[in-house]
C-alpha cells in the first residue's frame, strides 16, 4: 500500500500494518452484528465498550467522561444514556461519597447479552493466546498498548482539527 517493501523488515511492517487493519475491520463487523441484533447504533456500541473498559480498569465512567471519549455533546450523552438505560444495557449509580456524581455501569441484562454473544469469541481468543509463551504475549501486549496509544493520540489530533468538534474551542 503506502509502505516500502524492499527489505525483510519493511515487508514485515507492511504485513503487520495490513493485519492490524484487517483485524480492526473484522472486529468492527462483529460489533456491528451485535449492535444490529440488539437495536443499537454505532455510538451506542462505542458507549457500551467505553462503559465496559472503565469497569474493567476499576474506574467507572461518568456521563461527562463518556461524552469526551465519544466526542459528543452533553445533550447527546443524556439521550444516549437514557436510551441505553431504557433498553437494559446500562444503569446509573450515584457516587456514595458525592451524590451529585453519577457513574455508568453495565446492567445485568446488558452484561448477559454481551456475554452470550461475545463468549464464543472470548473462547477463540483464549485458544489463540494459549499458543504463545508468556514472553511472546508480553511483547504482543506492549506492541498493542503502544499502537493503541498512538491511534488515540492521532484520533484526538484529528478531532481537534475538525471545526465542528465539541472539544475544540470556538
Amino acid at each position: 500500500m503506502y509502505r516500502r517493501r524492499d527489505d525483510p523488515r519493511a515487508r514485515m511492517i507492511a504485513e503487520i500494518t495490513n493485519d492490524l487493519r484487517r483485524y480492526a475491520v473484522d472486529a468492527q463487523h462483529v460489533g456491528h452484528a451485535f449492535a444490529g441484533l440488539h437495536g443499537l447504533n454505532a455510538t451506542d456500541l462505542h458507549a457500551l465498550i467505553a462503559v465496559m473498559d472503565a469497569e474493567l480498569t476499576g474506574d467507572p465512567i461518568t456521563p461527562g467522561r463518556l461524552g469526551e471519549q465519544l466526542n459528543i455533546s452533553s445533550g447527546s450523552v443524556t439521550a444516549l444514556v437514557d436510551r441505553l438505560e431504557r433498553a437494559g444495557h446500562i444503569r446509573r449509580d450515584r457516587d456514595t461519597a458525592d451524590r451529585r456524581k453519577v457513574f455508568l455501569h453495565y446492567a445485568d441484562q446488558g452484561a448477559a447479552l454481551a456475554m452470550s454473544f461475545f463468549g464464543p469469541l472470548g473462547r477463540r481468543t483464549d485458544e489463540v493466546m494459549a499458543r504463545f509463551s508468556d514472553e511472546e504475549l508480553e511483547v504482543v501486549h506492549r506492541f498493542m498498548a503502544t499502537m493503541g496509544a498512538s491511534m488515540r493520540e492521532h484520533r484526538d489530533a484529528v478531532r481537534a482539527a475538525r471545526p465542528d468538534s465539541p472539544g475544540r474551542p470556538g
